[in-house]
């Protein structure tokens, strides 16, 4: 359960601020059901209302710095998700990132890495599929981990990218 004030990641709009917990008045719906109301880091005018019980709209705690810093630290031993089939792939970055777990990203940029490495040794560009979920989960994991260690996206992403690079080189 979160408390008010307490900072959430949100599957589709990245980091939240928890505002308040409300019971909304919902036409057919249960009036004693309680929502937490989150607003988006920099949308002010976006609010949003997840119900507390609910599974299916996932949302967790912000990763605090230490943790943050051992997902950066574990991104050379952590797996590149490489599946083959297109339509399998696109649905496996689809549920990572609706998972919210950094190490799901962290496999998604990895295989993104590879793939891109792979491709234009072949002569070939990347999908379209996998330039825009590898912007996704880029947009989601830089954004967390800066938040978390109070640092600009650019340095997490040169901290991360060498990450990745470093375990590339080992295998």
């Amino acid at each position: 359960m979160f408390e008010v004030g307490d900072y959430v990641v949100n599957a589709n709009n990245g980091i939240c601020k928890v505002e308040d917990k409300v019971h909304l008045d919902l036409p057919m719906g249960n009036k004693d059901k309680l929502y937490y109301l989150i607003v988006p880091i920099g949308e002010k005018n976006t609010k949003l209302y997840i119900p507390v019980d609910s599974d299916k709209q996932r949302i967790r705690k912000v990763m605090d710095e230490s943790q943050a810093r051992r997902v950066i630290d574990e991104i050379p031993g952590m797996e590149a998700v490489w599946i083959s089939n297109d339509k399998q792939r696109e649905q496996c970055y689809k549920e990572a990132l609706f998972s919210c777990e950094p190490k799901r990203l962290v496999g998604i940029l990895k295989c993104m890495y590879l793939r891109n490495m792979q491709r234009s040794a072949e002569g070939k560009k990347n999908t379209t599929v996998d330039e825009r979920y590898f912007k996704l989960a880029e947009n989601n994991l830089y954004s967390e981990l800066a938040f978390a260690m109070q640092m600009d996206r650019d340095e997490v992403r040169q901290l991360v990218a060498g990450r990745i690079c470093v375990a590339e080189e080992i295998k």
